[in-house]
């Protein structure tokens, strides 16, 4: 009986009598202990943050990266493994660039979101692999307007006004529903509830050196990061 349930365990291909998939939940755990990101939509573009945290007085945070750059008008942060999380912007990135080849036009961000997630499903039927331990919000702007979702490892993807994913996003989740308003604007009310629900969250002091925000608007459509400056005029 020992056998039997340490095979459901250890093989990614097994079911278990209650229907789960073992390996998809330890990578889901991986995205849950993943530091803290927000994404908010906002009426006239989206907002992303993420907590960043050195594990060693030396390391210099500046060169610590959580918000990755896709295309001109999409980005997204991660919570989880970094080393997941590149090959899965790299494959993001080389998606979109064959869109714009093919058709002539940038990616919608939701067809890049299943793209992502149609990569991330396959690694969770095939033997001698693992799921990606790495969740993906993904923010941008197209013909629809601004959009935010996220993708987790088993393959799934969801769309949002405003989430969290990674440390503690479940109490996240809760301090936006109770403030997140549809008719925001970007500046400065989406970028202040974003670090409003970092601090929130996170178990430590937050200043611009501990944060990383990114913002795409309507009107330009580019994905960009707020300098340091930008991001301490709107804790003040």
């Amino acid at each position: 009986m020992m056998e039997r349930s340490l095979a459901y365990d250890r093989a990614i291909t097994i079911f278990s009598p209650e229907g789960r998939l073992y390996q998809v939940e330890y990578a889901l755990e991986a995205v849950r202990r993943g530091k803290t990101a927000i994404g908010i939509k906002a009426a006239n573009g989206a907002v992303i943050g993420v907590h960043k945290e050195a594990t060693s007085p030396l390391m210099d945070l500046d060169q610590i990266q959580k918000i990755y750059v896709v295309d001109k008008h999409i980005g997204c942060a991660i919570a989880g493994l970094h080393a997941d999380a590149r090959v899965l912007v790299d494959f993001a990135r080389v998606q979109s660039q064959i869109n714009f080849i093919t058709y002539g036009e940038p990616i919608d961000v939701e067809v890049l979101t299943k793209k992502v997630c149609d990569l991330k499903q396959n690694y969770t039927q095939v033997g001698g692999i693992r799921p990606f331990g790495v969740s993906l919000l993904i923010a941008g702007v197209d013909s629809q307007g601004p959009q935010i979702f996220t993708t987790d490892p088993s393959g799934s993807y969801w769309s949002w006004r405003a989430t969290a994913i990674g440390y503690n996003s479940e109490a996240a989740r809760e301090y936006l529903a109770k403030n997140y308003k549809p008719t925001m604007k970007l500046m400065p009310a989406a970028v202040k509830l974003c670090i409003d629900t970092l601090r929130q969250v996170v178990e430590e002091k937050l200043d611009e050196e501990a944060m990383e925000i990114s913002i795409v608007d309507t009107d330009k459509r580019e994905f960009t990061q707020l300098t340091k400056d930008e991001i301490r005029s709107v804790l003040v």
